[in-house]
């Protein structure tokens, strides 16, 4: 169960796909060099290696609790001191202002740092990775006594932060939710309601708990258009900004789970005794809009997790592989038996789960890159462009990244045989743990729908388009190669790139007449299109290495991502014209059955 992070495989994709060289020329980022990186992912790695990833196990055995006499919670052992050793080190503050006490790196670094914080420990991580959301959202929306008052202490880790979005009744439909905020003295309002699924809502680690919570004023709209969100401190604070009185906020139950068991999921009770204190976030019933700020923030970053967790189990399918000896070589070419390695079949599922992680890591930089552009670039034009790019591969990273993380820790246990069935090895906590990426923060289905509606058909498909484009630069480079895997992976890329033009030309020419089928369609349509964009990503490893190995770099390293490459192309993009065709005619027998029927 050791984890080792793949520092060495970041850096690769900070220099080739976030192309961290041109970042660190922009405004704000110049001290993002890619020297500054390797010494930031060197230690970082050090910190998960030896303080974090021996605490995975343990916290799964042995979950967080609540006292329920005095709604304290206690964390799973070993947190709350890993988690002073994180914030003294600075690490929340990473991507964040330095203004507010952070570090201001780029976001490019920061995800390569949350991934090894993931890997090693899902659950721990989490806590960190809400209270990003809410340094996002208060950054946007905050005014500048609340941003004053709030985010030194949030960026620094000495507060955290949650989001309170989801009720008992309303589940994914937030037009639904009636906790309610009633104005009090001094323009604050007095918050009643519960919420449910509150990742470390209640916990023993921070000083203060800032609540990101939604509910309505008296007469607001209904529906989405009435929402409104409000800051709501576990404990008030003082004149002097400092904790004070605890607030009328208590976690009244923690929820026993499939996975992510350290991780403490609250219900969370506000305005038993009076009211919980609350102060508005921007304006009144602009709620929802500044949520999806914390949302998109935490929908990227579920998406690395899903990047990590695949990574974790395929360490533990590797390391088993290569130590566990059974049967003999198929071609007899050994008298003895072999590592399990040495079989085509469990090679087959490594490389397939080498492939994924690679891929979805690779979409994961490239989405970081845009980000950074669009948040630090000198000209208007090309971050609003790069801002539309960000948001288009957002919901591939969340969506892609997690329903692979499934696929890769089922492969990890299947390497393991009988024995990853048993809980001991460990390898089973990763399949547990996998499960909830697809569901939090919005199901699969949910981004497929921001795919199709949002991202696809609001601008008709132009940005796709210009990422076909760019792509095809790509494919011209590859072109150039003289080398059966750059021949095959431009071959399949191609192949791709066209099924892929093919369905988006279906969502955009059918969606207002045949809505059914398009949504029918609309995971398929999420799938295909991460694929093609991740198997682009791929190309851009492969010219790279290619260059690498000419300049008589580390050619060993190199030449592996070459063929991690080419396996992609030969047996996830060659899965694009399949997935076509169940987008352009798969509707009718999706929506054949009546409900009655099933």
């Amino acid at each position: 169960m050791n984890y080792v992070a793949p520092v060495k495989d970041m850096m690769f994709n900070l220099r080739h796909i976030a192309q961290l060289e041109t970042l660190c020329a922009l405004p704000n980022l110049q001290e993002s060099s890619l020297d500054t990186a390797q010494a930031v992912l060197e230690e970082f790695a050090r910190f998960n290696q030896e303080v974090t990833a021996g605490l995975n196990w343990t916290g799964d055995q042995t979950p967080a609790t609540l006292e329920p006499a005095t709604g304290v919670v206690h964390t799973s052992p070993g947190f709350k001191a890993a988690y002073t050793q994180f914030i003294e080190a600075g690490w929340q503050g990473l991507e964040h202002p330095q203004e507010f006490g952070g570090q201001g790196f780029a976001k490019s670094i920061s995800a390569a740092c949350a991934e090894m914080l993931n890997s090693a420990n899902m659950s721990f991580a989490l806590c960190p990775l809400l209270t990003d959301g809410a340094i996002e959202a208060l950054r946007v929306a905050g005014s500048p006594e609340l941003q004053a008052r709030f985010l030194p202490h949030l960026v620094s880790g000495k507060w955290s932060g949650t989001m309170n979005l989801t009720e008992p009744q309303a589940g994914s439909d937030l037009s639904l939710i009636q906790t309610r905020a009633q104005e009090s003295a001094n323009g604050h309002y007095l918050l009643f309601g519960t919420k449910i699924y509150i990742t470390y809502g209640e916990h023993d680690m921070s000083e203060n708990i800032v609540h990101m919570v939604l509910a309505r004023v008296k007469d607001a709209p209904p529906g989405v258009k009435g929402i409104s969100l409000f800051l709501v401190p576990k404990f008030k604070l003082t004149h002097q900004g400092l904790v004070g009185e605890r607030n009328d906020v208590h976690c009244v139950q923690l929820e026993h789970k499939l996975g992510i068991k350290a991780s403490p999921t609250a219900v969370m009770k506000f305005g038993e005794n009076g009211g919980a204190h609350g102060m508005l976030v921007g304006e009144l019933n602009r709620g929802l809009e500044y949520m999806f700020i914390m949302m998109n923030a935490a929908r990227f970053g579920v998406g690395v997790q899903g990047v990590a967790l695949a990574e974790r189990a395929y360490q533990a399918a590797r390391n088993y592989a290569l130590e566990r000896i059974q049967s003999r070589a198929v071609d007899q070419s050994t008298t003895g038996p072999v590592a399990i390695i040495e079989h085509p079949d469990v090679k087959r599922m490594l490389m397939t789960m080498r492939a994924h992680v690679q891929a979805a890591r690779a979409l994961s930089f490239a989405a970081s890159s845009a980000y950074d552009l669009a948040h630090h670039h000198p000209q208007t034009q090309v971050r609003q462009q790069q801002q539309s790019i960000y948001e288009f591969l957002v919901p591939l990273v969340k969506g892609y990244s997690t329903e692979m993380s499934q696929w890769v820790s089922s492969l990890a246990v299947q390497v393991h045989g009988g024995m990853g069935f048993i809980e001991e090895t460990g390898v089973a906590q990763y399949y547990r743990d996998a499960k909830i990426l697809t569901i939090y923060e919005g199901t699969t289905a949910i981004q497929a729908n921001d795919l199709i509606g949002r991202k696809t058909f609001k601008d008709r498909g132009q940005v796709a388009q210009q990422l076909l484009v760019q792509m095809g630069g790509t494919l011209d480079l590859l072109a150039g190669l003289d080398c059966v895997q750059a021949r095959s992976l431009h071959h399949r890329l191609t192949q791709a790139r066209a099924a892929f033009e093919e369905a988006l030309e279906f969502v955009v020419s059918r969606f207002q007449t045949e809505p059914r089928a398009v949504y029918a369609a609309a995971v398929p349509y999420l799938l295909l299109t991460a694929q093609v964009m991740a198997g682009w990503q791929m190309a851009k490893s492969l010219l790279a290495a290619q260059g690498e190995i000419k300049a008589g770099r580390d050619p060993v390293f190199h030449q592996a991502k070459v063929d991690t490459a080419h396996f992609y192309a030969e047996h996830m993009l060659t899965l694009a014209p399949g997935l076509a065709q169940s987008i352009l005619m798969g509707g009718a027998s999706v929506n054949a059955l009546s409900a009655e029927s099933f």
